[in-house]
């Protein structure tokens, strides 16, 4: 059995992919956080952008209300890929060559 961390992570659901990361990090893993806290306030600055952009008219108001995102506890691998509750494991979305 591998190596586990436990960890937050920010999801937004998809219609075609249902469940998935938000957001992903340089090196196309999910993002996560150490705290519920810290992925909190990484929502909390998405929307202060997103409301920023409003009033410099570059997003209507409802797009810029809008939250979609939610946080999940999750389980981080020593490779960096995640798994959630379900057992669903996210990892790198392209291939490496």
């Amino acid at each position: 059995m591998e190596a586990t961390t436990a960890a937050y992570c920010i999801f937004i659901d998809t219609l075609v992919e249902g469940a998935t990361p938000s957001a992903r990090d340089g090196d196309d893993l999910p993002c996560v956080f150490a705290t519920r806290v810290e992925a909190e306030r990484e929502i909390a600055d998405n929307l202060i952008t997103r409301l920023q952009e409003f009033i410099d008219g570059q997003r209507d108001f409802e797009d810029a209300m809008t939250i979609e995102e939610y946080i999940a506890e999750v389980d981080v691998l020593p490779d960096g890929s995640i798994v959630d509750a379900e057992g669903n494991r996210f990892g790198l979305r392209r291939k490496i060559e």
